[in-house]
């Protein structure tokens, strides 16, 4: 016969320790659990369920209140020393209101009284297995949200990417307004995203808003509302972007292109920390920190009368400055695997690898649209591929110039032309080696790893060879 489930279960099994010195009481209530789902494991001694705390995790404990030894209360105490986020539940046959009150103020979940009707013993169980279920449920989100944007998501190995996510971890836990600085399609909404993510607002939310998509009249009911008749088609009040983001971080997006008069509306706001919804005369208070980004020179926007000095500086408390793909061409492998395993899993498709001439392909290019643009292409070429490994014929067309040799060229059989092929003739085979190793490393941006990966040998013998042949 099938267990029957309560309608709180889901996912693992809920852990429940159940803690009673009458043996036939504990072996009841735990009976009556395990037929509705729940894994029970039980002691009659309060010293032993205090050493079973110690070496497993419970995310329910069911305990007598009067014992020898270890009581209930002290139990308790040690449940939520041990294991805080465990629910406690205490029984017992002498109950009275102090002891009650005392209970709920040490943590406990409830407090139910002998005769136990063990309807009620599943029903207040049920209740704090969904107290565990939305903790693990609000966990999980929570390690999405860190794996997506926080720094780890912030993918980069090289000097300049490390720079940026040190200055990140000293910036996150502060309020100070940041102005992230970097060319289109660097991850500035992301980095954005992954300070809010490691700050202390990171449980209120995270607003952004393209100052450059938007008319004046329309930027400025969405950063700071209207009330009903500000204007024409303002049929009702409308919370702005401020309000929203109220306990939270606002993202200030192409704030560069951000109309001259926002900007003295703006300033107000930072300044006083009020902001007046359109066609209103009420201030509102709003606590939300500022974090704006730009692909603009400002000071140049400055000298040329379209940005407010004042603003820039308010904004501008702390910069970050995102380095541009090519300026981090180490990060390219690590980069090109952590979107081969995204967008694989976002098409629900199994793509096994990356063929070496299509990361040869790859690794060459410039990148002007930097990691938007690499996204892109490995999104297009995962969604084209038909066996599972992306290869030259999965490229996009950018990656292709008139009259190429195709695949004899990527295999290096052509490298250079016939003029180049011409040259090697007659040189020693370590000075063509030499030659094809030094080729690679610039081409992986002094990426060894992926470079002996290209040449097909071992990274400790690329190592030796390296030393051997004199390469920086």
């Amino acid at each position: 016969m099938a267990k029957e489930k309560p309608q709180a279960q889901a996912g693992p099994p809920i852990r429940v320790l159940v803690v009673d010195n009458d043996a036939a009481h504990a072996d009841a209530m735990a009976e009556s659990l395990r037929k509705v789902g729940y894994e029970c494991s039980v002691t009659e001694r309060g010293e032993e369920a205090a050493e079973m705390l110690g070496r497993g995790s419970y995310e329910i404990v069911v305990t007598d209140l009067v014992m020898p030894g270890i009581g209930g209360l002290e139990l308790l105490d040690r449940v939520k020393e041990t294991l805080p986020d465990a629910e406690v539940i205490l029984v017992t046959g002498h109950g009275t209101v102090e002891s009650a009150v005392e209970a709920m103020r040490r943590g406990a979940f409830n407090y139910l009284l002998k005769p136990l009707d063990l309807a009620q013993l599943r029903a207040v169980v049920d209740n704090a297995a969904r107290s565990q279920h939305l903790r693990r449920a609000n966990a999980e989100l929570r390690r999405r949200l860190d794996e997506r944007f926080g720094f780890e998501g912030v993918v980069g190995n090289s000097e300049p990417m490390r720079r940026v996510i040190e200055r990140l971890a000293r910036i996150a836990p502060t309020d100070a307004t940041v102005l992230i600085q970097g060319d289109t399609g660097c991850g500035k909404e992301l980095v954005a995203q992954a300070i809010h993510q490691n700050s202390p607002r990171k449980s209120r939310p995270f607003v952004a808003l393209n100052c450059g998509a938007l008319s004046e009249n329309i930027l400025e009911s969405e950063l700071f509302g209207h009330v009903k008749g500000a204007f024409t088609d303002a049929s009702h009040d409308r919370v702005g972007k401020f309000e929203y983001a109220d306990g939270g971080t606002l993202l200030l997006d192409e704030v560069g292109d951000m109309p001259l008069p926002t900007q003295i509306k703006l300033l107000r706001v930072l300044e006083s920390g009020e902001i007046t919804r359109v066609g209103s005369n009420e201030p509102k208070k709003v606590d939300v920190r500022i974090l704006s980004a730009t692909n603009r020179d400002l000071e140049a926007s400055i000298a040329e009368g379209t940005f407010r000095e004042d603003l820039y500086h308010r904004l501008k408390v702390v910069t970050v400055r995102l380095p541009r793909l090519a300026e981090r061409r180490e990060d390219l492998p690590l980069l090109l695997d952590h979107f081969l395993k995204t967008q694989s899993k976002h098409h629900h498709k199994e793509i096994g690898s990356v063929s070496t001439a299509a990361r040869r392909r790859l690794m060459a290019y410039d990148w002007p649209g930097n990691v938007r643009e690499l996204k892109n292409a490995v999104e297009s070429m995962v969604v084209v591929d038909l066996d599972g490994v992306l290869d030259l014929d999965d490229l996009p067309e950018q990656f292709y110039t008139p009259g190429e040799a195709g695949e004899a060229t990527e295999s290096g059989a052509g490298v250079g032309g016939g003029d180049a092929l011409a040259d090697l003739v007659g040189k020693p085979i370590s000075a063509i080696e030499g030659l094809f190793i030094g080729e690679t490393l610039k081409v992986t941006g002094g990426n060894r790893e992926e470079a002996a990966k290209m040449l097909g040998i071992g990274e400790r013998t690329l190592y030796r060879k390296i030393k051997e042949y004199g390469l920086n």
